[in-house]
């Protein structure tokens, strides 16, 4: 057998899953800023849910050590308790990522069910969901986000969540749908029609699985205003400040008047750095993937 022989064979022994990672990866690399977009999400994806694992939380106040610039023992500096500001940052990622991709997700499901359920049973269905998604579309995102976080005063990532996923599935919904109509006249739709396989299969099996790169992209792009929301609404004073993430920890750095003392300048720009570095990586590796789902780059 020849090495061209036994190296395609090998290639042939991989796992599917294996064999589809490195073809995606293989794609990837013509897009250097996807890899490098793919890099910090893996980065801080194990920054914030791995290494917290590792390194305990150092909690303790030490009033001798306020504002004090980066040393040997608190690389970071330390902020208006004396606490360490790169521990800070350990462990407050996970809250702020976890309800931004429970967002996201949250988001996208209800935009791409309703969006398809509209388009392909149409009439009467189509025409509501149409008229309370124009509703959602008009009303300002924002402002409504703000009186709802001040009066129903959120405290936990689901709740969060279920709460901005409520106002930014309308314009994804749209897309949805338009996407949705020019697939239903395809053969197989049709032909799954005629055999009566029945909505969810025709939605869920032969539809949504063709979208499913605009799905990902979507969702992701879903991640990154949610994190938006967040921090907004977090710095703005209307979300309980119980637990940890990069958004508190800038909240407390300004009203405890980081921006007067000499020293203090990494408690504010380590957190805005790390979600700047975060939402610059989702936005690389969404660009990239626009390329790689392009079916003329697969071909080439």
């Amino acid at each position: 057998m020849t090495a061209a022989a036994a190296g395609i064979g090998a290639a042939r022994a991989l796992p599917g899953w294996v064999e589809s990672t490195v073809d995606f990866l293989r794609l990837l690399s013509r897009r250097p800023v996807g890899l490098l977009g793919l890099a910090g999400i893996v980065f801080f994806i194990l920054f914030a849910l791995v290494v917290p694992v590792f390194v305990p939380v150092l909690d303790a106040t030490d009033v001798t050590a306020v504002y004090q610039g980066p040393s040997a023992a608190h690389p970071l500096g330390t902020d208006y308790a004396g606490r360490d500001v790169l521990n800070q940052l350990v462990h407050g990622g996970r809250e702020i990522l976890v309800t931004a991709a429970l967002t996201g997700f949250l988001s996208t499901l209800t935009a791409v069910a309703l969006g398809a359920i509209a388009a392909t049973v149409g009439g009467k269905v189509d025409a509501v969901i149409v008229a309370v998604n124009d509703v959602v579309l008009t009303i300002p995102h924002f402002p409504v986000l703000v009186v709802a976080a001040a009066l129903l005063r959120p405290d936990g990532v689901v709740v969060l969540a279920l709460l901005l996923a409520a106002l930014t599935w309308s314009a994804l919904l749209r897309q949805i749908r338009a996407q949705v109509l020019s697939l239903r006249e395809r053969d197989y739709i049709e032909a799954a029609r005629a055999l009566d396989l029945g909505l969810p299969h025709i939605v869920f099996r032969e539809i949504l699985p063709n979208m499913r790169s605009y799905i990902v992209i979507h969702f992701i792009l879903g991640v990154t205003a949610a994190i938006y929301l967040i921090v907004g609404l977090v710095v703005l004073g209307l979300v309980p400040l119980s637990g940890k993430n990069w958004a508190i920890t800038i909240y407390f750095a300004v009203n405890q008047g980081a921006l007067y003392f000499r020293d203090s300048f990494l408690s504010i720009a380590s957190p805005i750095a790390m979600i700047v570095l975060f939402q610059l990586s989702l936005v690389f590796f969404v660009s990239a993937l626009e390329d790689i789902f392009d079916p003329r780059l697969r071909r080439s």
